[in-house]
């Protein structure tokens, strides 16, 4: 029974259906006119003459009932009369039995009248359009004719980093007022936001995908603009000591002392801790040497500081010192220190021949540099007395020379010199 009763109702026409529900309501009068049907037949041909697309539509009244016969290019356009001719006065009933029409030429020709309204549409508004394209484009050139100039760009900017920087900053801010002034013409500035929201989004999935290229940028602005180091000043950043030889954009250039090339990111470097070991021209050296147990500490220093004074390239001020650092199992320890001009002086070479000379004047002292010694007391304690120190030619201080780092520096001269135009480090930019 219900197999029967869903077959029944599928059975229905789609077309009553949605008749029955576009029919007009309220009470039906009992009187019937044929001047009324011909008057209500006459007002729906008027009605859909005006309209397009109907006009193969044919009307029939009888007893206040519409027949509506014909074809139309889309089934929509058929089911719209059925509220079009409900709000006519007197109609009781519709029969809509138009239909969707299957001739190629007709549904073609609508097509056609279109773009043929469209093409004629865009020539009459195309000098309009190259007027708005040659604004925006003038706007446009005078920005990058703007940019192209070397000032002020480059009296403004700390380096040429910086001044590109501007550049590309005045050359996007004439590229979208050229682009609001040719929408602006062409009264379209209501796209203009949708255009901006798009570029917003892209911009921000585009932001999170480069995010480290960006931070990189960001740092490399930052360096530029107050330099924590100058070209050949040697440094250390996050454990990697050598020559700076130059500030990139992405990433700062070191000269290693073994002559290797370190790249470090500028993101990085910013965040880093940076030791800069060329800045002040006083550094100081120290060093350590082991003395025999049984030998005078004060004694082993006032030697250390003699010999230190032996030297010409010490300073005097801030001069050398010198301080126990610990008392060993078998030797003491003393810690001496000294400072030397190191733009003058090499720093390893001085400590060197600090060394060399402190060690040589204990020896001639007679207090040894014993290695670790263990002893096995079997007996009491006797005094031990050093071994006579063997003759041998007084030390003489030699002179200092610090080929290596020239010849260091001379390597980042070079380097600089074939790459000073990718360079973003500037003395007269403000240092930190």
């Amino acid at each position: 029974m219900r197999l029967i009763l869903l077959l029944a109702l599928l059975a229905l026409p789609l077309p009553a259906l949605a008749q029955d529900a576009a029919q007009p309501e309220g009470t039906i009068s009992v009187e019937n006119s044929l001047e009324e049907d011909a008057a209500i037949a006459v007002r729906i041909r008027e009605i859909i003459r005006q309209l397009d697309g109907y006009d193969d539509v044919t009307v029939y009244v009888a007893n206040g009932i519409v027949t509506l016969r014909g074809t139309t290019l889309d089934a929509a356009t058929a089911s719209a009369l059925n509220g079009l001719v409900s709000r006519v006065e007197g109609v009781v009933a519709i029969e809509n039995e138009v239909e969707e029409t299957t001739d190629v030429v007709e549904r073609l020709t609508p097509a056609v009248e279109r773009l043929r309204a469209r093409t004629m549409q865009f020539i009459s508004f195309l000098p309009l359009m190259l007027i708005a394209v040659v604004a925006g484009l003038l706007v446009m050139w005078f920005g990058f004719f703007i940019a192209r100039r070397k000032n002020p760009w480059d009296r403004m900017a700390p380096n040429a980093f910086i001044a590109d920087i501007y550049r590309q900053i005045t050359r996007l801010f004439f590229v979208v007022m050229g682009v609001v002034m040719a929408l602006d013409l062409l009264n379209l500035t209501a796209l203009l936001s949708t255009i901006l929201g798009a570029a917003g989004i892209v911009g921000l999935a585009i932001g999170f995908a480069v995010r480290d290229t960006v931070e990189n940028f960001i740092a490399s602005i930052m360096l530029s603009m107050r330099q924590p180091f100058r070209p050949k000043d040697l440094v250390e950043i996050e454990g990697d000591t050598g020559h700076v030889i130059r500030l990139t954009s992405r990433a700062t250039i070191l000269l290693s002392p073994d002559g290797n090339h370190i790249r470090i990111p500028n993101a990085t470097v910013f965040k880093a801790r940076i030791v800069n070991f060329t800045r002040n021209d006083e550094r100081r050296f120290t060093f350590t040497l082991g003395i025999d147990a049984n030998a005078d500490p004060a004694e082993a220093q006032n030697i250390i500081l003699a010999a230190l004074a032996e030297l010409p390239f010490l300073l005097t001020t801030p001069g050398p010192s010198t301080w126990v650092e610990e008392v060993g199992d078998s030797n003491i320890t003393i810690t001496a220190a000294a400072w030397v001009k190191q733009h003058e002086t090499g720093l390893f070479m001085a400590r060197g021949e600090a060394i060399r000379m402190a060690k040589a004047r204990l020896e001639e002292a007679g207090i040894t540099l014993p290695e670790p010694t263990y002893r096995l007391i079997t007996q009491p304690a006797e005094t031990a007395k050093p071994a006579p120190a063997p003759e041998a030619a007084p030390a003489v201080a030699l002179p200092v020379r610090d080929e290596e780092t020239q010849e260091l520096e001379r390597i980042v001269d070079a380097e600089r010199a074939d790459t000073q135009h990718k360079d973003l480090l500037a003395h007269e930019a403000p240092q930190e």
